[in-house]
């Protein structure tokens, strides 16, 4: 198997990644979920990414579809294809899964990991993230994480837009 097939090996529909995740769970694995658009990699990315990933075993990582992206952001997102966004994420060595998921919400994506921890970006609440209280149900816990200040895509694009 060649370096783009291990990374691309990472990426997974729901149906399997369930599957993966009982077997995490088998070996007492604690198993982290995060989501995004995750439309520019950034420093701000990185650094919640490594965060969640050191709270658990695992990290599993949700990525809205294109026409998601679009519905949340505007007609002129994402930039990124979802392939080409969860190829990225794939390539991180602390990412162990990545799925897309199609609906505005990625509840369904969560229930089927059924994560220790759920882990957002500060720019949320526990009780405003989707999923928390199913998390809380299992018995698992959501974490915020800090935001790197003054790096989003959004400040990125509109970045460009100016040069």
């Amino acid at each position: 198997m060649d370096k783009l097939q291990l990374i691309s090996h990472k990426i997974t529909d729901i149906t399997n990644l369930e599957r993966i995740c009982s077997g995490w769970r088998l070996i007492s694995q604690n198993i982290v979920f995060t989501n995004g658009c995750f439309d520019i990699i950034h420093q701000g990315h990185i650094n919640s990414l490594a965060q969640a990933a050191s709270l658990g075993n695992r990290l599993v990582v949700g990525i809205n579809a294109d026409a998601s992206v679009t519905r949340l952001k505007g007609p002129q997102r994402p930039i990124n294809d979802a392939y080409s966004r969860a190829l990225v994420l794939a390539a991180m060595q602390f990412v162990d899964a990545v799925c897309i998921f199609d609906e505005d919400t990625p509840l369904k994506l969560i229930e089927a990991v059924r994560p220790h921890v759920l882990a957002k970006g500060g720019d949320y609440t526990p009780e405003t993230v989707v999923g928390n209280d199913f998390v809380q149900s299992i018995g698992g816990q959501t974490v915020i994480l800090p935001l790197v200040p003054n790096f989003s895509t959004t400040s990125i694009i509109e970045k460009s837009k100016q040069s």
